[in-house]
């Protein structure tokens, strides 16, 4: 039961606060960014909303996170005001709404100074140099292709090119792959392309043309540009990969240490037993989930 419950509360823990990655400003440098109806929003507003809806956002350019996230906080602000001209905030439930939100922020400071604040660069860059000496190059190709309809049509573009014609311009001329200027796919390695696409170039040498190849697309007749090893990534590259994975690892720690000191009781009679289910679904091969019965830190 305990092995289950850590996962889930780490995974809760890190969908709020594993994008949160960055400082909260310093009270000097905590400037204000906009105002609604003369209330101030600062850059703080902007952080502290990063852990609601910042892994939402993440595959967008830092440049569009921030607008949708001052977009979020305004009208966060918007509603709020409206409510509170409503007087909702008077309303029966709101006192408990309001302690449940004050121990969520309590989470989230916690988060910041126990776990993100725990993980340094100086950590993820020991865990670089220590994985990137077993790191082998992969080789790259460089390649072009035209792609046609029959074998046929193959054949002919195969024979213009060994008389010396343009590749590029052949290729402008015959291919049905509009999408690779004059046949040109850039470089590409083992496992990014179809497989005998992939076989037949990394077989030719530099500046050899293949014989027609098919794949479910059609005929290829692909020419290669050039090889070399694919560079290894930097540490810049990755730094925030490694940082990211360092935080989840030592969120399940903090959780599992939290848990091993607790007394947590599943009052709910359905609950209790859907957590129970779930725990032993989950349970590893070979491993029996934990008794529940005469432990401090069970689940009673």
């Amino acid at each position: 039961m305990r092995t289950f419950l850590v996962k889930i509360w780490s995974a809760l823990l890190l969908l709020a606060a594993s994008l949160a990655l960055v400082p909260l400003p310093a009270a000097a440098d905590d400037v204000v960014v906009a105002r609604v109806n003369g209330v101030d929003i600062k850059q703080s507003d902007l952080d502290f909303a990063t852990s609601e809806v910042g892994p939402k956002l993440s595959s967008m350019p830092a440049a569009d996170r921030r607008r949708v996230l001052l977009q979020y906080v305004i009208e966060n602000e918007l509603m709020a005001g409206a409510g509170q001209t409503d007087n909702l905030d008077k309303a029966a439930t709101f006192a408990d709404r309001v302690k449940y939100h004050q121990r969520r922020a309590l989470r989230d400071a916690f988060f910041d100074a126990k776990i993100t604040g725990a993980v340094t660069e100086a950590d993820a860059k020991k865990i670089y140099d220590e994985k990137i000496t077993e790191l082998k190059p992969e080789q790259e190709v460089h390649a072009r292709h035209i792609l046609v309809s029959t074998e046929e049509e193959a054949k002919e573009v195969a024979e213009r090119l060994k008389k010396g014609e343009d590749f590029a311009t052949v290729a402008k001329e015959k291919s049905k792959d509009a999408n690779a200027e004059g046949g040109d796919l850039g470089f590409f390695t083992r496992g990014q392309m179809l497989k005998p696409f992939e076989d037949a170039a990394f077989a030719l040498d530099v500046g050899q043309i293949s014989e027609p190849v098919q794949t479910q697309f059609g005929w290829h007749i692909i020419k290669v540009e050039e090889k070399r090893d694919q560079p290894l990534p930097t540490f810049d590259q990755v730094k925030d990969a490694i940082i990211a994975q360092l935080v989840q690892q030592k969120a399940q720690e903090v959780v599992t240490s939290l848990r091993n000191t607790a007394k947590i009781e599943v009052v709910d009679p359905e609950l209790k037993k859907a957590m129970e289910a779930a725990a032993a679904k989950d349970a590893l091969p070979g491993e029996t989930p934990d008794d529940t019965s005469g432990d401090a830190g069970s689940n009673n």
